[in-house]
């Protein structure tokens, strides 16, 4: 059904109006660079990094979503954090940061739904045994960043727009920085060698303002929750809670170190920084933190490093899962050499309808090993190493007791 063209010029004319509001470093919609441009845009109806964000959602990869570890793994509780809840996270706080800073707040979803598309299971730890395994096979190391755009470029061919791509590119969790401010050209070729640049071990920076909100917004989502959620699983208690940066008690208002003043540690966390992004980035060139706040940043990153992520109840099953990396990556590769049709590796990615016939007729059998691995939920990574270890029972009539 075809929308009206009195309506639909009407639509037409509200949008411009809205994107007449916006900042002047804003990306504009009608800059969007799409590769391929196979569908047609009704930009009226729904603008083209919203069609992105739409693309994203009904991509297999953010399916998977649901049950991929933000950190921690093996714990069984409903009420953490799981990468399909980081990621809404991210974009909340992202579009409440671009809609004060009169940003584009469609770019800012998409770029933040798909930012974390490229992880593994089993969180950052994963994260590094696949990197080791792709080192020794020699098909260059793993970076979820990078991933994250081979699975929505290459492997689904989303057809996205170059601003969203850049955006999940340069999307960096890991690092801190004060100041951000839009780097690279708006181009293919500036993408590609960003794309470079970060598989060399380096770092780039977003092509738009809205990929430097995202890039705060992800250290800004992370922070209080994932202490949060170290507090409901009882991986730390009031003894660490001592060990808590004095910089961070002194920006975030905290006066004791005990679970009662650490019990609303995220909404604390999220007003303070969102806040402060607001008022450092207004009517600035760049997308940046006080100075206080900043050092916080950096303080409480590495509290989480030591107390969290490092904490050894959490690690103490990191060889046995660096086994089940090993024994999988080498055993599908094995599957694909010898064509093994019905292993899973084909009947769930290789021969998946949604999987591109471009990737699956260039692929190697080490980078296909690679991108199954990396797009397992950590529920399925379990079962698939199942099905390949444990002796398959032959079925009878009879089964006896």
């Amino acid at each position: 059904m075809e929308i009206p063209p009195h309506i639909h010029e009407r639509m037409a004319r509200s949008m411009d109006a809205r994107e007449s509001l916006l900042s002047t470093r804003a990306t504009r919609n009608a800059d969007y660079i799409r590769r391929s441009g196979r569908k047609p845009e009704e930009p009226a109806i729904r603008a083209p990094f919203s069609r992105d964000a739409d693309r994203i959602v009904h991509s297999k990869a953010y399916a998977r979503y649901i049950d991929k570890t933000q950190v921690f793994y093996l714990v069984e509780n409903d009420h953490i954090t799981h990468r399909v809840l980081h990621v809404q996270l991210v974009s909340k706080i992202g579009r409440t940061i671009g809609r004060a800073l009169g940003l584009n707040e469609d770019l800012i979803e998409a770029i933040a739904l798909g930012h974390d598309i490229g992880h593994t299971p089993y969180g950052h730890l994963g994260e590094g045994y696949l990197d080791e395994l792709c080192r020794e096979y020699r098909i260059g190391g793993f970076h979820h960043n990078v991933q994250g755009v081979r699975f929505l470029d290459n492997i689904e061919d989303c057809d996205l727009t170059l601003q969203v791509l850049d955006g999940v590119l340069c999307h960096n969790g890991e690092t801190h920085d004060r100041c951000l401010a839009p780097e690279g050209e708006a181009d293919w070729d500036s993408l590609e060698e960003k794309l470079r640049r970060i598989e060399a071990g380096g770092d780039a920076l977003p092509l738009t303002a809205e990929g430097c909100v995202v890039r705060c917004a992800d250290s800004i989502s992370y922070l209080g929750r994932d202490l949060a959620d170290a507090l409901e699983v009882e991986v730390m208690d009031e003894s660490d809670l001592a060990a808590f940066p004095e910089s961070c008690m002194a920006v975030f208002g905290i006066k004791r170190a005990d679970k009662k003043e650490f019990s609303d540690i995220n909404r604390i966390v999220l007003d303070v920084l969102i806040k402060d992004v607001i008022t450092n980035s207004y009517d600035a060139d760049l997308i940046a933190f006080s100075e206080a706040a900043s050092e916080s940043i950096t303080a409480f990153k590495e509290f989480n490093r030591h107390k969290i992520y490092e904490n050894e109840r959490l690690v103490r099953n990191r060889e046995k899962i660096r086994f089940m990396f090993r024994y999988l990556f080498e055993h599908i590769i094995e599957d694909l050499e010898d064509e093994r049709k019905d292993s899973a590796v084909y009947s769930d990615f290789i021969d998946a309808p949604w999987a591109s016939s471009a990737y699956t007729a260039t692929a190697k059998p080490a980078e296909a090993a690679r991108d199954f691995i990396a797009g397992m939920t950590d529920r399925y990574f379990e079962w698939v190493f199942r099905h390949y270890i444990l002796p398959e029972r032959v079925r009878s009539r009879y089964r006896g007791w």
